[in-house]
């Protein structure tokens, strides 16, 4: 029977709005919790999650009706997904609906039903049988027919028989040979794997601990220096998770990462290891999606929003390189991965295991106050050696292009020997700024506070807006002909290096040539064993294990130095630690060039002479100190509109919103690091807390009051929950 007239369903639709919305039922009982159905909503249509049944709270004839429910009987959330991005979209500040959208793959969130998961399998029909004496003898289509005799096959055991197939198998199928049904995806593999290489003894010891908390959940810091076999301590893990009929999750911070990952992890586990990123089409996501939700996929190995992935068996978590800014969302629901994947096997009740050659600050006070089981590997896998790590003073060095003459020097000396050399910078483009050498005009966005980056020599673009012009023929300003690059992007020193070493192959990995599917590992497969040159920005100092690399120059250091942001130093140090680890990783001996204006700055000191950890302890002292996070709990309010009038007055009535609460301390409102950006005024307010409670107690009231402030309407405005970038 239908639900009674005076009953409404409550749903969460994924709109900005922290609410629930009523409708009137559709005929039949009420869906399952977090069932999807298609409402009305304004001039459009949404699609809704199925939250509860109960009393109208307005007049039923004021309401409008339910134009479908698309799941019937079973939602695409397990009770646990359900109840973990519940609690996200509370502690994030966002409303449910977005919250539940997120966590599905597009075709899905538009209302698509799962797709079908089953594989075709084929075999010699009953006609097939009677006519295959009769194929002439030695045709690849005899031989198919002969081999299907024995046994129904999927298509990777056709593809091992004969690469060509598909060609043979459709002759046998036109003339009614061959008889072909549908079955789940086969769970393991039957190709011989990799051998599992021999463990050191803190490799040894990290296992042991890793396996012996797969019965509850636990959280093991893995801290181990690069190179040191911390995916091998994954992989043991992961087999130790697979032999008990259970999921492993591992997330890893960039798509450029998981080809290698897919590779390595594939030449070794037993089962077929999936996907999941940006970088897959929606057919293939939701694909993958359906695999998982299905217990039909055994190991996913994806991007942050892989942390949404349904875990019906679930028996591990891995977080690669779990300080990566990458895990946290930076618009919209602005979740962080490593968090909500600790909430969810808290959960589940199953281990994480969160590794890194550089942990963040907030999960070492975590192992340090006992929270996290702390394992660490402390020597190179193999007995390779660390780098040795050389600073080099610019001061008074004649530089070309961004380069010095020793860097180019050692430069020369790693190809002559037939090694490999990377080139570090962070900044794509030719150069930061073009300038007039005789009035001083630089090139700047119209619509932002910041220069415009030179491309090549013909065009300027804004890294922030996006924003595109040509290159002036002359200065605007003075119509001068002296206008100068000024500084060296990845463009610049790419052509300064192909000057200097014409003879061997230069790739250079960044945004613009990283844009196609697997990209970054097709320059790999180029560069193969060859000696050559790699240059590029922070895509190269993630995880990735290249042989052959022996020298990392990192070509300028200094910009990090002087921020005023109080992470800034954390991530300068997690950035060059994570750079200077790709070099030396095998046989060869390393070499880590940073060049510098400033050698004698206490960073680059502490970090050379005594190391990330001794860093990290003197910086958790400092933030303690000063009650900086992990000692204290921070939210920042962002807002933007075309006029100051319109921000000025949201700010303030913000401000006077969040004042007043003893627990929590409302900073006054500020312009934003960038005060200007795409055309709109930016400004910011922080909220900070020492006690987590506290400031979640005054977000959850603030969060719906500010949606209700008459000056909310004119501008755009988020609350970013631990944000790990106050710019």
């Amino acid at each position: 029977m239908s639900e009674p007239a005076s009953t409404v369903w409550r749903l969460a639709l994924p709109t900005p709005l922290p609410r629930l919305f009523d409708y009137l039922p559709a005929p039949g009982p009420a869906p399952a919790l977090g069932c999807r159905l298609r409402v009305p909503f304004g001039k459009r249509s949404l699609i809704g999650y199925f939250v509860s049944a109960g009393p109208a709270s307005t007049e039923p004839h004021a309401l409008r009706a339910v134009e479908a429910v698309l799941d019937h009987g079973t939602s695409l959330f397990t009770p646990e997904l359900w109840a973990s991005l519940n609690w996200a979209a509370g502690y994030y500040q966002r409303s449910l609906g977005e919250a539940l959208a997120t966590a599905l793959p597009v075709s899905l969130r538009q209302g698509d039903a799962l797709p079908d998961t089953q594989v075709p399998w084929y075999a010699l029909s009953e006609a097939g049988h009677t006519a295959l004496a009769r194929l002439r003898a030695g045709s690849r289509p005899q031989r198919l027919a002969q081999f299907l005799a024995e046994a129904a096959r999927d298509e990777t055991a056709l593809l091992h028989f004969d690469a060509q197939w598909r060609g043979s198998l459709r002759s046998l199928d036109q003339r009614g040979f061959i008889a072909t049904e549908r079955r789940p995806p086969a769970l393991t593999l039957a190709a011989t794997r990799s051998a599992t290489p021999t463990r050191s003894h803190e490799q040894a010891t990290a296992v042991a601990a890793i396996t012996a908390m797969h019965t509850d959940f636990g959280v093991a810091l893995l801290d181990g220096i690069t190179g040191s076999g911390k995916t091998e301590v994954y992989l043991a893990a992961i087999e130790g998770c697979l032999a008990r009929g259970q999921q492993a999750l591992v997330l890893v911070p960039e798509i450029g990462l998981t080809p290698q990952a897919i590779r390595r992890y594939g030449e070794r586990l037993p089962v077929p290891v999936h996907v999941l990123h940006s970088g897959l089409s929606d057919g293939e996501r939701a694909h993958t999606h359906a695999l998982m939700a299905r217990g039909e996929a055994r190991v996913l190995i994806g991007t942050r929003s892989a942390v949404f992935a349904p875990l019906p068996n679930a028996g591990l978590i891995v977080i690669d390189e779990e300080h990566d800014a990458s895990y946290k969302q930076h618009e919209g629901f602005r979740y962080h991965a490593r968090d909500l994947a600790l909430v969810r096997a808290h959960r589940l009740g199953i281990a994480v295991v969160l590794g890194s050659a550089t942990p963040s600050l907030e999960t070492l006070q975590h192992a340090r106050s006992g929270r996290y089981v702390w394992l660490k590997l402390r020597e190179r896998a193999g007995g390779a050696r660390p780098p040795q790590v050389l600073v080099l003073d610019l001061r008074g060095q004649r530089l070309k292009d961004g380069l010095s003459r020793p860097l180019l020097d050692a430069i020369g000396a790693c190809l002559a020997r037939g090694e490999q050399a990377l080139v570090f910078r962070n900044r794509r483009g030719f150069a930061p700024v073009l300038l007039c050498h005789d009035c001083g005009w630089h090139a700047q966005c119209t619509r932002c506070d910041r220069p415009m980056t030179l491309h090549g020599r013909a065009r300027l673009l804004c890294h922030h807006c996006g924003r595109r012009r040509p290159v002036p023929m002359a200065c605007p300003d003075c119509a001068g002909l002296a206008l100068t690059p000024q500084g060296a992007g990845t463009e610049r020193l790419e052509q300064a290096l192909a000057s200097a070493f014409p003879e061997v192959p230069l790739i250079r990995v960044d945004r613009e040539t990283t844009r196609g599917r697997d990209a970054l590992g097709q320059h790999f497969d180029r560069l193969g064993d060859q000696p050559g040159i790699l240059v590029g920005t922070q895509m190269l100092a993630k995880g990735h294990d290249l042989p052959k690399l022996s020298l990392v120059a990192i070509a300028s250091v200094d910009e990090g130095l002087f921020s005023a942001d109080f992470r800034a130093g954390e991530r300068l140090a997690q950035l060059l630690i994570q750079v200077a680890g790709r070099a030396g990783r095998a046989d060869r001996p390393g070499e880590v060039w940073l060049q510098t204006h400033h050698p004698e700055h206490p960073l680059l000191q502490t970090l050379v002479t005594r190391g990330y950890p001794v860093f990290a302890e003197a910086e958790l002292a400092e933030r303690a100190a000063a009650g900086f996070p992990p000692f204290s709990h921070l939210a920042l309010l962002r807002a933007e509109a075309p006029h100051s009038e319109s921000l000025d007055a949201f700010m303030q009535a913000a401000h006077a919103l969040a004042e007043g609460h003893d627990a929590v301390q409302a900073h006054p409102p500020m312009p934003a690091h960038m005060p200007r950006r795409a055309g709109r005024l930016r400004a910011q307010m922080l909220l900070e807390s020492r006690h987590r409670p506290a400031l979640q107690a005054v977000l959850r009231t603030l969060f719906p009051a500010l949606g209700e402030l008459p000056e909310s309407r004119r501008v755009r405005w988020s609350l970013d929950v631990d944000p790990i970038d106050l710019s």
